[in-house]
């Protein structure tokens, strides 16, 4: 937790929509882990189905991309589940408060971080700042679907 809330983001290697994320995932927490609202990210998915995301290939990317936030694996995908997450990358905005804030899409536009209309995660940052409920306070997470372990039985 930061000291004004975490911005706990589900994401992972494999999935594009995450890719195309990435850079702007890193720029927010460099822009507002100095706010009190660091990135905290999660990988959720099974990684028998996704070895793409197991923790070495995650220990790699966090050193290919110099990541300066925690990047956790979910490995018995408890955390995932807790919060309703359904899609990587989905992110979870929780106050100082840890109420839950805003939920949802980083922004409204993954393919062109330069054509962005709507920054649903930094208007939502910056409603806190300003002591005030985020609107939306819920977006569709756009992205792929958390790869969940298979049932046994």
């Amino acid at each position: 937790m930061g000291e004004q809330g975490t911005i706990l983001i589900f994401t992972c290697n494999t999935c594009p929509y995450a890719q195309m994320y990435e850079d702007r995932i890193i720029g927010m927490h460099e822009r507002f882990s100095k706010k009190g609202f660091p990135v905290l990210a999660i990988n959720p998915n099974d990684v028998i189905q996704k070895p793409g995301d197991n923790f070495e290939n995650m220990k790699k990317r966090s050193e290919q991309k110099t990541y300066s936030f925690p990047y956790l694996l979910d490995a018995d995908q408890e955390v995932y589940p807790r919060f309703g997450a359904t899609n990587t990358p989905q992110v979870f905005l929780v106050g100082s408060d840890m109420r839950l804030r805003y939920s949802g899409a980083i922004d409204d536009n993954p393919q062109d971080a330069t054509a962005v209309k709507m920054n649903y995660v930094e208007n939502a940052v910056q409603a806190l700042m300003a002591d005030e409920d985020p609107e939306p306070s819920r977006t569709k997470a756009i992205g792929c679907g958390i790869k969940a372990k298979k049932k046994e039985g």
